[in-house]
């Protein structure tokens, strides 16, 4: 028997997208393919029927969404179980990934699943759709052809400092950006944290809610971020989604 195909399916980024096309988004081929399949895995089965449901609106369902099989496959799930989500390929049926919010297994727990699924031999296929780090790279100004995403820092003041203070090292020394998100409750001491650790004249961009009516995107020397906090001009981010990278000279 044949195996199945782990299709990789990408989400929108989250927020209120009332006013906006699913189109706008995510191509209509990959809107088809999502269609077209029955059993899936997602970080929550509530948010991913929702997803299925706006997809419903363009390429009709195999099954009637409640019928449709979801697993669910978040942090707290434990890895031991991974080998049972991949069953149904084994057997020959094709499953989607979808992510909670932009393409699964680039800052999501689905990485693991797809690394097992390349040792059992399924074939993996990614299709595509709205990355928040890539679209914030795209618009920073900063190097492109060279950068690292390091997803959380600590959140011991001590020791993200010193950290920050390394990669900022290295992204002088390699001409490299650094790619950071944080917990959205966090962004503001997060950019304060980047501003106390960073040289002035280091590049830092805060992008904020990426493909929504409220994206925002801002490139400034730290010196000047460090200007706009004290004059209390923050972005705004609380409890946002927001991507921080920076380029040091």
């Amino acid at each position: 028997m044949s195996k199945g195909t782990l299709y990789l399916i990408p989400n929108t980024l989250g927020g209120d997208h009332t006013n906006m096309s699913l189109t706008d988004m995510i191509p209509d081929s990959v809107s088809e393919i999502t269609a077209s399949l029955d059993c899936f895995i997602a970080e929550n089965a509530k948010s991913a029927r929702a997803h299925l449901k706006r997809i419903a609106e363009i390429s009709p369902l195999k099954l009637p969404l409640q019928q449709i099989d979801i697993a669910e496959l978040n942090i707290r799930t434990d890895k031991a179980k991974l080998p049972e989500l991949l069953k149904p390929l084994l057997d020959g049926k094709n499953v989607g990934l979808i992510s909670e919010a932009g393409v699964p297994a680039v800052a999501d727990p689905g990485a693991d699943l797809v690394r097992l699924a390349h040792e059992k031999n399924i074939p993996v296929k990614p299709l595509v759709g709205p990355s928040s780090l890539l679209l914030a790279l795209m618009a920073s100004g900063l190097n492109g052809q060279s950068f690292a995403f390091n997803g959380y820092l600590p959140t011991d003041n001590e020791q993200r400092s010193r950290q920050i203070r390394a990669l900022e090292e290295r992204s002088r020394h390699d001409r490299q950006t650094q790619i950071f998100i944080e917990t959205p409750y966090r962004n503001e001491p997060f950019l304060k944290a980047l501003c106390a650790a960073c040289r002035p004249d280091t590049l830092l961009c805060v992008a904020t809610d990426m493909t929504l009516s409220s994206e925002s995107v801002r490139t400034l020397p730290v010196s000047e971020w460090k200007q706009q906090i004290g004059k209390g001009k923050l972005p705004d981010f609380q409890k946002k989604p927001t991507v921080f990278l920076f380029l040091a000279n």
